[in-house]
């Protein structure tokens, strides 16, 4: 429940998503993220805010209201609160971040204040460990490990990313990686819609004569690409083509969001940011100290 605070000490925190018209997966991966931030920052009020406008409509038709990011904004600011912070649960600084990024800006160096503070968290994957930077890739590394089957030599998992157009789109070259400089030479990513494509792994899997594949989503959510894309029946699904391709096939249907070290780490963004000022290009990833291991 949301407490009420007078109007110079009004602070909220809003979190925002792609969004999921599963409702199961809803609670399980989105839901979990914002009552974890809600136990980590009793004196703000948390918010909940979807980019994608289709989930939102396919919400309104069952009834559910959901705020988008503007939407979301301008509520809080008709309400009073002074002191905003949002906190992007996306994997990615891809297209859904710029969204938010560019409001963000709108708000902030807008004449006339809405807010006396507001601020943007980073994403999953944001910052690669340059200086005094946390190397978010290494972090939602290890976060990744709590879920991955045990390696017997003939198995691999193959983690789905979403993908797009958006140069952000590289994030998942950079954690393949950093994924073998983990040492996890066994895991490969693939996406959607962007780069690198199954047809790449599938061959990667026959050179290391793997026999057995865990398809595992990179995504927030297990929803509909999860469900169709990765795990279909149809035959251009990822599970149908790597059983064509002479491969035994499981499934981990559960979003990342459902991970207890990934849920951390967002907490952990948040915290940062509203720990670290605004700075040049710096403020996104603030200080490392603290987050190395994706500790809240």
């Amino acid at each position: 429940m949301e407490q009420e605070q007078n109007n110079s000490s009004k602070k909220a925190i809003v979190v925002v998503s792609f969004g999921t018209s599963y409702q199961d997966t809803l609670k399980l991966n989105i839901e979990t993220i914002e009552n974890k931030i809600r136990d980590n920052f009793p004196e703000y009020v948390v918010r909940r805010a979807f980019t994608s406008r289709t989930v939102i409509k396919r919400l309104a038709a069952d009834g559910v209201r959901v705020d988008n990011e503007i939407q979301a904004l301008k509520r809080l600011q008709d309400e009073g609160y002074q002191e905003v912070y949002l906190q992007p649960l996306h994997v990615v600084a891809g297209a859904e971040y710029e969204k938010i990024k560019v409001l963000v800006a709108h708000y902030a160096h807008a004449q006339e204040k809405a807010f006396e503070k507001i601020r943007l968290g980073r994403p999953l994957l944001y910052c690669m460990g340059q200086e005094d930077h946390p190397d978010d890739y290494e972090i939602a590394i290890n976060a990744l490990r709590t879920q991955l089957p045990a390696d017997d030599g003939a198995s691999a998992v193959v983690l789905m990313g979403h993908g797009g157009m958006h140069p952000a789109n590289a994030a998942y070259s950079v954690l393949q990686l950093k994924l073998k400089d983990a040492g996890l030479k066994n895991v490969f990513v693939y996406t959607v819609e962007g780069f690198p494509p199954l047809n790449r792994i599938i061959d990667n899997l026959k050179q290391q004569q793997v026999k057995k594949v865990t398809l595992m989503p990179f995504l927030l959510v297990a929803g509909d690409h999860a469900t169709n894309d990765m795990a279909g029946d149809e035959e251009d699904s990822a599970k149908s083509q790597l059983l064509a391709a002479g491969f035994s096939v499981d499934v981990y249907f559960h979003g990342l969001g459902e991970n207890a070290a990934i849920q951390d780490i967002y907490v952990s963004h948040l915290r940062a940011t509203i720990a670290h000022p605004p700075h040049g290009h710096r403020h996104a990833c603030g200080k490392s100290h603290g987050h190395r291991h994706g500790q809240s």
